[in-house]
């Protein structure tokens, strides 16, 4: 009977490699590698217990193994939601042109806000070994951060600020961001303030972040519809309609984006709603439609790009093995128009 080897997952340092997988489960680096490429011809027994240790330590199959000189790609993977939304394309510029100065390419993936997809990629990424990945959030599965962890790789998680990255975060708090908006308009002394937007991670802080500022002054609306991200105008439309038939009094509404701001602004103004004496909007990230509704679009702006530049600045950094901090906070500001 083969003698198990007494290394455990937390003797390991560095990327997790085919041979820590052998030695963690007691076979022969030959044997994992046909457990992973010709699971057919490897028992049951063994097979599950190769299995069991790759799904632990999170190890990804190096598809360019024996392949190349050099350890380095000089390719960086991001995963996004969406590219669709000006948010998440100006990021994306960003990035791209400062990676593409340095002599790097982007590996671009589309999660659509769904984390299974997001772990989904991030095992197909990582078997292509990049020298670093960027991803959209702080939310992930922990199959994926066991992934992200095991492979050693420097990681930038942008749009979002947290105390305990797993590697740097560029972003902002979008808790402060709710908060902010609530103080803006609390000082106005509306008679409803209401909330509308989508059910992403990053929308529910800012929804929360708003609830919270307002707790023990003044009650939050919020309409009888679920948002799914991306949110659009007709949802927009949709959830002030319901917020206007419930009730009367001025009403000071956020929206979760400009586009939901947008369709609630175009239904205030089909129904004869003086803006903003009757109905006060407030968007979020300052698309370059938001100047040019009617009335302008009172939002929060974000620096996108500069995101993506941060972003693209830290990872370059820490491949080159240069000290970053872990957290580069990005700034935000209300830009008052007419709406509110």
């Amino acid at each position: 009977m083969r003698r198990r080897d007494k290394t455990t997952q937390s003797d390991l340092v560095g990327p997790v490699t085919l041979a820590d997988v052998a030695k963690l489960a007691g076979v022969s680096p030959v044997t994992v590698s046909r457990a992973i490429n010709t699971p057919a011809l490897v028992k049951s027994r063994t097979r599950e217990a190769v299995e069991r240790v790759i799904a632990k330590t999170g190890y990804v199959p190096n598809l360019l193994a024996g392949g190349l000189a050099s350890r380095r790609t000089r390719l960086v993977a991001a995963i996004v939601p969406s590219v669709s939304s000006t948010i998440f394309a100006e990021a994306i510029e960003g990035l791209n042109a400062e990676l593409v100065a340095e002599g790097y390419q982007l590996l671009l993936g589309l999660s659509g806000y769904d984390l299974q997809r997001e772990l989904e990629l991030t095992r197909a990424i990582l078997a292509r070994r990049p020298d670093g990945i960027i991803l959209t959030g702080i939310t992930h599965l922990k199959e994926t951060r066991a992934m992200l962890t095991g492979a050693g790789l420097p990681i930038v998680e942008i749009w979002d600020s947290t105390p305990s990255p797993l590697d740097t975060a560029v972003g902002f708090s979008h808790y402060d961001v709710g908060a902010l908006v609530a103080e803006f308009l609390l000082a106005k002394g509306y008679d409803r303030y209401a909330q509308i937007g989508a059910n992403d991670p990053r929308a529910v802080q800012r929804r929360d972040g708003f609830i919270n500022r307002l707790l023990g002054i003044a009650a939050v609306e919020l309409p009888a519809i679920e948002m799914h991200s991306p949110s659009t105008f007709r949802d927009g439309r949709e959830a002030l309609a319901q917020l206007l038939d419930r009730g009367t009094g001025s009403l000071a509404v956020f929206g979760s984006s400009d586009v939901v701001a947008h369709g609630a602004l175009t239904e205030a103004i089909s129904r004869g709603c003086r803006i903003p004496d009757d109905v006060a909007i407030i968007g979020f990230g300052d698309l370059d439609f938001a100047p040019h509704t009617y009335p302008s679009l009172t939002t929060v702006r974000i620096d996108r790009r500069m995101i993506g530049t941060q972003a693209a600045r830290s990872i370059l950094a820490k491949i080159a093995g240069k000290p970053v901090a872990p957290l580069i906070e990005i700034d935000f500001e209300i830009v008052k128009r007419l709406s509110a």
